[in-house]
């Protein structure tokens, strides 16, 4: 730029005159307007066409975005579906165990009774059912009892029932004819190949039962000697159907 102020405006007036000056001023000064109208017009069109390639772009990844979002849902509802069909398909074969094993557990119950030579001979204690009832602490029961001789006869008797638990932290064994208006005659039983006793009592309401203890106790008479048979269970309450 040093040889721009070498460059005596007087002196070019001078030697070119008035009017070429003022000509040749202002054709500078027109050069300098056209180059930065073309530099500024080439500037604008750079900025409108990166401005529009941006905007491209950005549609593109808002178009990608949405078909994300979109396999997201898609993926979102195949997944609880899945799951929906595989809750289904667990409850299926839970139900189907739970049918399997009431069957064997009948079949079991009814070899003890047509085919006792399969397992030991005499009175059993097959089975004790609790459920509760509509009235709180109040419960049904019921005592099955299965005769597993080869020969039978009728076995007589009857059952006693124990309740074991806590109360206010301390062990206790109620009997069943504390909570109950059942008598020994009510838990008598005579029967060839198999019976059902049952009956209903109250809890007291601070008493949490742990097991139930049954006892089926067989009277002498002429055709049978005294016997006790006991079984523990753990307490399980069914609920009413």
């Amino acid at each position: 730029m040093k040889w721009l102020a070498k460059i005596n405006l007087r002196v070019v007036v001078e030697r070119l005159g008035s009017f070429k000056s003022a000509l040749f001023l202002f054709t500078v000064i027109g050069l300098c307007l056209f180059s930065g109208y073309r530099l500024g017009n080439y500037y604008h069109h750079f900025q409108v066409t990166n401005l529009e390639q941006q905007k491209l772009r950005l549609d593109q990844l808002y178009h990608q975005q949405e078909q994300s979002i979109a396999r997201i849902h898609s993926l979102e509802v195949e997944l609880t579906v899945e799951q929906l069909a595989n809750n289904k398909a667990q409850n299926l074969l839970k139900e189907a165990a739970e049918r399997q094993f009431e069957v064997k557990k009948q079949l079991a119950f009814y070899e003890k009774i047509m085919a006792p030579e399969k397992d030991a001979e005499g009175l059993l204690v097959e089975d004790v059912k609790i459920t509760a009832s509509n009235s709180p602490n109040t419960y049904h029961f019921q005592v099955v009892l299965v005769q597993q001789r080869l020969k039978r006869r009728y076995s007589k008797g009857y059952i006693e029932l124990i309740l074991d638990g806590q109360q206010e932290d301390k062990p206790l064994k109620i009997k069943l004819d504390q909570i109950s208006n059942l008598n020994k005659k009510d838990l008598k039983f005579s029967f060839q190949y198999f019976q059902i006793i049952s009956g209903e009592f109250s809890l007291p309401k601070s008493f949490t039962p742990e097991k139930v203890l049954v006892s089926a106790i067989l009277t002498k008479s002429r055709w049978q000697k005294y016997a006790k048979k006991e079984r523990t269970f753990p307490w399980l309450v069914s609920q009413q159907p």
